[in-house]
């Protein structure tokens, strides 16, 4: 459903696009790949790239994060294809500090502090963002039908083992623990008003 219609007159005068895509790999790696870029609605000069045409990018960086099925960062690629400055690339190979760690509660923390300041892109550090949620979106929940598109054996489910809160709950309005949602579809981790909650949720 579009949004409502403005009341003001206006003018459309810049586009940033974020597009991330998860891909399970033959070797049951997972590639998680992020884009993003910006635009204007009008021609600009710059002093490194002389004029920008309307609809030209900007920016335009890349970054591609491979993790096993637990996030651990095995490998990270990021490229920019487009930058105000000419030593905007310079700094890519800084995002390999990545391998090694892991995605998971206080990951944002972390990636301020390896890409603080002059350390890192503003914007590349930014698609780190998106590029996280994304893989928790992908590795957690399609990890058995990944297993089955690339032909690897299915993990055998224990009905005797004791059954974990799911990693998402409590991370939005939807999904608290305290409300209808978790009530009907994750009856066994609801809990009603009054009842104190000790696992609050993940914070990336």
């Amino acid at each position: 459903m579009p949004l409502p219609e403005p009341k003001v007159k206006r003018h459309h005068i810049h586009t940033r696009k974020v597009t991330v895509n998860a891909y399970i790999r033959e070797d049951g790696l997972w590639d998680i790949e992020g884009h993003m870029s910006d635009e204007k609605s009008y021609d600009f000069s710059t002093m490194h790239r002389g004029e920008i045409k309307t609809g030209e990018h900007l920016h335009g960086m890349y970054l591609r994060l491979t993790v096993d099925d637990k996030l651990n960062i095995h490998d990270a690629e990021a490229k920019t294809d487009f930058g105000p400055y000419n030593i905007c690339a310079a700094n890519n190979d800084a995002y390999k500090k990545l391998i090694g760690e892991q995605i998971k509660p206080g990951f944002t923390g972390i990636t301020r502090q390896l890409f603080k300041g002059i350390k890192g892109c503003t914007h590349m550090t930014e698609l780190l963002g998106p590029i996280a949620t994304t893989a928790f979106q992908s590795v957690f929940a399609s990890s058995r039908k990944a297993k089955e598109i690339i032909g690897q054996p299915l993990p055998e489910i224990d009905p005797d083992a004791p059954v974990k809160r799911p990693p998402h709950l409590n991370t939005c309005h939807a999904l608290d623990i305290k409300g209808p949602v978790v009530e009907e579809l994750y009856t066994p981790f609801y809990k009603p008003e009054g009842e104190e909650d000790d696992n609050p949720g993940i914070k990336l």
